[in-house]
């Protein structure tokens, strides 16, 4: 095995490693600054976001606007800018078939990530979800490409449930998680729940596999610790962070523009903390 691929098998059993007990958070960067920024913080592992990085971009948060080969570049650019492990936020697997999700599993591999999520979703808003047969059929075939690839990568399943507005999304979500689990997903992860107590069914549905839940607006009330008392292992962000520096961004924007005035400057990062921290990777 040549020193890529030992690195890239040491930082995977790291973050396999990571989801075995306790609960950690998966912060999502949006590009490689933001990434060596929560390094230095002494976050243990990253995940990109999709939509974090198409709106960078210029981009809405779509597989067809955003093209395999850019999220591969974008995948490989925060793996250069860190030395922790990185989830890649996949999307659909760029395919709907699961042979062509395979074809798209085995391509991200060499990335250098150390997970990936694959999404039920469809992106068609008359039939958003897979069919349930279909769905579970793309994890297998996720599970196999990754098992041939000789480097066991976290493969986490998500379903879309909420974020798609089913009318039951809990009840959507427990019957493909727990097919999801059973078909080789390592993870399991339904963005959008919120109350405790669904997160607390998600997680004795699976168990013992490991579950992520998303924080973001909608249910930010949440902690740490409470979600650790529920059993989950994983938390994410999202395109949060991303969103909340465009929040300031513009705020800052529209205050130029509309009243002529600077105060929003006031709550700028520090310039010099970030050009050392910038300068330091140099030395």
């Amino acid at each position: 095995m040549n020193q890529t691929n030992l690195r890239h098998s040491s930082v995977v059993k790291k973050f396999r490693d990571l989801h075995a007990t306790g609960c950690f958070v998966l912060p999502n960067p949006w590009d490689a600054g933001s990434a060596i920024y929560l390094e230095q913080l002494g976050f243990q592992a990253l995940a990109t976001t999709s939509a974090g990085f198409a709106f960078s971009r210029g981009l809405p948060d779509s597989a067809s606007a955003v093209p395999r080969e850019l999220a591969f570049a974008h995948f490989r650019e925060i793996v250069a800018a860190t030395s922790l492990p990185v989830n890649a936020d996949f999307q659909n697997g760029y395919a709907d078939e699961p042979e062509n999700v395979a074809e798209s599993v085995k391509l991200c591999i060499p990335t250098g990530v150390a997970g990936l999520s694959i999404e039920d979703s469809t992106g068609n808003n008359a039939v958003p979800l897979y069919d349930f047969d279909l769905a579970v059929d793309r994890i297998k075939a996720s599970r196999a490409a990754i098992d041939a690839s000789g480097i066991p990568v976290v493969l986490t399943a998500r379903c879309e449930a909420w974020l798609v507005g089913q009318a039951d999304p809990l009840g959507v979500a427990l019957k493909r998680l727990v097919a999801f689990a059973e078909a080789g997903a390592d993870c399991l992860y339904a963005p959008g729940v919120r109350q405790p107590d669904e997160i607390s069914a998600i997680v004795k549905a699976v168990s013992p596999k490991p579950v992520n839940v998303l924080v973001s607006t909608g249910n930010r009330e949440l902690t740490l610790s409470q979600l650790n008392d529920l059993g989950v292992r994983r938390i994410s962000v999202g395109s949060a962070l991303a969103n909340v520096a465009w929040g300031a961004f513009i705020s800052a924007a529209r205050e130029i523009a509309e009243t002529g005035t600077f105060e929003s400057f006031a709550a700028a990062a520090s310039f010099a903390e970030l050009n050392q921290l910038f300068t330091s990777r140099l030395e």
